[in-house]
């Protein structure tokens, strides 16, 4: 399992995949059974069924699809522009969860040419382990009093 070891409330992973065939974006009840199995293969806990949904202009034409599960922990999404190639996908959780499993579902259902993701720590000022953030300020206020050159008037 790949966990990240992160000190707010929360890992949220930001997951953007060009240059997917169409058809893997237009699939809802592909992007329902991704949403429906994703949960419990990253360690979440799923607690309603996924919404997966289409959406067009206004003379009916396909723009894309938009599916959601809500989990225990906070939530998965995915937007999909079948014209453009184009899929963001949103996992949010208040613990860890396997990124690298989520990083290989995405990348299998989709087939992207091309992938940009980020993992950011949601609620730094949030802190769950208060003696280990205690801990991180102590180090980094020594830090900067010696690089400051003021360690003497502590």
């Amino acid at each position: 399992m790949s966990e990240t070891r992160m000190v707010g409330f929360g890992p949220h992973l930001l997951y953007q995949a060009h240059g997917c065939p169409g058809a893997r974006l237009e699939n809802l009840h592909g992007l329902y059974d991704l949403l429906d199995q994703m949960p419990e293969r990253i360690h979440m806990t799923k607690i309603m069924p996924p919404y997966v949904l289409r959406h067009a202009d206004a003379r009916g034409r396909l723009l894309g699809c938009s599916g959601f599960v809500l989990i225990a922990q906070s939530h998965i999404s995915l937007h999909t522009f079948p014209v453009r190639g184009m899929l963001h996908a949103d996992i949010f959780s208040c613990e860890a969860f396997d990124v690298g499993r989520a990083l290989s579902l995405l990348r299998t259902a989709f087939r992207p040419q091309r992938v940009d993701w980020h993992l950011l720590d949601r609620g730094t000022e949030f802190p769950r382990d208060i003696a280990g953030s205690r801990a991180l300020v102590e180090r980094e206020r020594r830090r900067l009093a010696t690089a400051l050159g003021l360690e003497a008037m502590r």
